[in-house]
């Protein structure tokens, strides 16, 4: 294994975390913001108010996109195995 192959796996590995994590990382930054904004505004300093929300929009956010991510998680280890006798030799 040559360090052009270690990179590449490396690459593959974070393009894959990135775009498997970014739909429910996103929906807790928006209900977050919204929900300061809110918090803001109606100068409500409440923790649960915050940590809630946030909680049920992920949980949400997981059950939408799961298949959606348990299929790209799939992919990228099919790939992988598929490459595991290049990458040994």
């Amino acid at each position: 294994m040559n360090l052009d192959q270690t990179i590449t796996l490396v690459e593959q590995m974070l393009k894959t975390a990135l775009i498997v994590g970014a739909p429910v990382l996103l929906t807790a930054f928006a209900v977050g913001m919204l929900v300061s904004i809110f918090q803001a505004a109606t100068q409500i300093q409440e923790m649960t108010l915050t940590f809630i929300p946030k909680i049920v929009a992920t949980v949400v956010a997981l059950i939408v996109f799961g298949s959606w991510m348990f299929v790209e998680l799939s992919d990228y280890f099919h790939s992988i195995f598929q490459s595991l006798d290049t990458i040994l030799k």
